[in-house]
């Protein structure tokens, strides 16, 4: 069997124990100050006294609130590659496949607290068009091309007729969140339920499987 269709996580040095247990305390915390107060107020004093640590031991890990807010965002999009994106190229049962793929991605960018950090990459990339682009690139872009490389499968076996796999895979996973996450982002809804998750999904595989089945 084919391995897993999954994307490697970003290397990064090793640390010991300590040193990790340590930075998740620090990155909690500041995840708590950048929803409450939003990134532009969020300051490395709050962030400090929300973690539970010195100004200075906070410094010793991340040499500012930039720094500190990369490190959440990738956390985050590093969980959603790694969980959810692992996608098997020799299972033909596309329809399937698609509809546990994405009910369980919307499940988790709707997840209570997930809109919080996209929103702050949304409002600072103007001006911090780095953390924009890392954002996407470890995030929507890397699930874009694991979903593509599963389609390619599905075309290259005769299973599905696509012209355009990677456009198809971004139109797929924009269909199956838009109704659901767009509120959430606007802040005029709350997370849906597991049934308002499959009959939305349901109805964007639906229609995919109508448009590209061979």
């Amino acid at each position: 069997m084919a391995p897993l269709i999954t994307l490697p996580p970003a290397p990064t040095a090793p640390e010991t124990a300590e040193a990790s247990a340590k930075r998740r305390q620090i990155t909690e915390g500041a995840r708590q100050v950048f929803m409450t107060h939003g990134f532009d107020a969020a300051s490395m004093r709050e962030i400090a006294r929300a973690a539970g640590v010195s100004k200075g031991t906070l410094y010793v890990y991340f040499e500012n609130k930039e720094q500190l807010f990369e490190a959440i965002v990738h956390e985050e999009c590093t969980a959603q590659a790694e969980q959810i994106f692992r996608l098997d190229p020799d299972d033909p049962d596309v329809e399937g496949v698609l509809n546990r793929l994405l009910c369980a991605f919307v499940a988790f960018v709707c997840r209570i607290g997930a809109a919080s950090p996209v929103r702050t990459v949304i409002a600072i990339a103007d001006r911090m068009p780095e953390i924009g682009r890392r954002f996407y690139e470890t995030g929507p872009g890397r699930g874009i091309t694991a979903l593509e490389a599963y389609l390619q499968a599905q075309v290259d076996a005769g299973t599905l007729v696509i012209d355009d796999c990677h456009v198809a895979a971004a139109q797929l996973i924009e269909a199956s969140q838009a109704p659901l996450f767009k509120p959430i982002i606007f802040n005029v809804d709350s997370p849906p339920t597991e049934e308002r998750i499959a009959y939305v999904v349901g109805i964007a595989v639906r229609t995919f499987m109508k448009a590209y089945r061979a």
